[in-house]
């Protein structure tokens, strides 16, 4: 429609609409990849995948970005277009309607979700159900927090909504007021600022996973405060942790046990495992651990800088 009619705010419009797209291919493109299995060669399985398309699918938006913003500089330049109003209203017409409809579905089903604990969204990760949180930052959700994605959709759907409107009014302008027809650069601007906002983020959450880093619902220092909270931890040696994919963090963790007490391992690594799958809602963990030894090196040290 944008095309036929030569309206710029239109195609910017479906450029926005694209990104959503992209976004619930992605939520399948999830599911699909976390039922496959492993292989010899990806031990971890696929779930990076996840994480290489999402950022082919932000470049490739910010590539038509590129594109509709020239157009629409050369636009306000040189004035020099035509735009179809009636096609463009029809389009813009079509495109609040089906926005309307899709919040209002989206509506429906999260009171269906949420009737029993519509009050307990909230971004901020309780100890207790961490995957809550993650479910609403990153838009996968498990199963069982599936209202609180419906919800992140509904609210966005919302700003699609006003998006929309706004190429309708634009569309209204041009339509019965030609000599206005700078509206639709000028709605192509406004868009496409919204479209980076939506967008860095993602680019961000993908950036710290591909470089290993620690989730941000997650404390490093917490984790490592409950761990020595166990009984019978005399030190942390080493504690890594990752994730695979949004809401699929995994860590590693070498613990040394206090003296005498090394015939308690299984006691010890059965709580330290509970504690990063259950309270901190790992996917995966390994825990390593190793009988007191006293570190000669350090004291070596601690001694010559002391005796100097």
């Amino acid at each position: 429609g944008g095309y036929v009619a030569n309206s710029l705010a239109i195609m910017t419009d479906a450029l926005h609409m694209l990104t959503d797209l992209s976004g619930i291919i992605l939520t399948l493109l999830a599911l699909w990849l976390s039922a496959k299995s492993p292989t010899k060669r990806f031990t971890f399985g696929f779930h990076r995948l996840e994480v290489l398309s999402a950022i082919i699918s932000v470049l490739l938006v910010y590539i038509l970005m590129a594109f509709l913003l020239y157009e629409a500089v050369q636009r306000t330049i040189h004035m020099d277009y035509e735009i179809n109003g009636d096609i463009m209203l029809i389009t813009a017409a079509v495109g609040v309607a089906v926005n309307l409809i899709m919040g209002f579905l989206l509506n429906q089903s999260g009171h269906l979700h949420s009737h029993s604990h519509s009050h307990a969204h909230s971004h901020v990760p309780q100890p207790s159900s961490p995957s809550t949180a993650q479910g609403s930052s990153h838009g996968h959700s498990s199963h069982g927090h599936s209202s609180l994605a419906v919800r992140a959709a509904f609210v966005h759907a919302l700003g699609d909504l006003v998006q929309s409107i706004g190429v309708l009014v634009a569309a209204y302008i041009i339509r019965f007021k030609p000599e206005y027809k700078i509206a639709d650069p000028i709605c192509t601007y406004v868009f496409s600022i919204l479209v980076v906002f939506t967008t860095v983020r993602i680019l961000c959450d993908t950036g710290v996973i591909i470089l290993e880093g620690v989730p941000r619902h997650l404390n490093v220092d917490r984790i490592k405060e409950d761990l020595m909270k166990i009984e019978d931890v005399y030190s942390i040696e080493d504690l890594n942790v990752w994730s695979l994919t949004a809401g699929k963090t995994t860590a590693i963790v070498h613990l040394q046990l206090v003296p005498g007490s090394s015939s308690k391992w299984e006691d010890v690594q059965s709580k330290a495992r509970q504690l990063l799958l259950n309270t901190f809602g790992m996917y995966k963990c390994s825990v390593q651990l190793q009988s007191y030894k006293q570190e000669m090196s350090k004291t070596c040290a601690n001694c010559q800088s002391s005796s100097a």
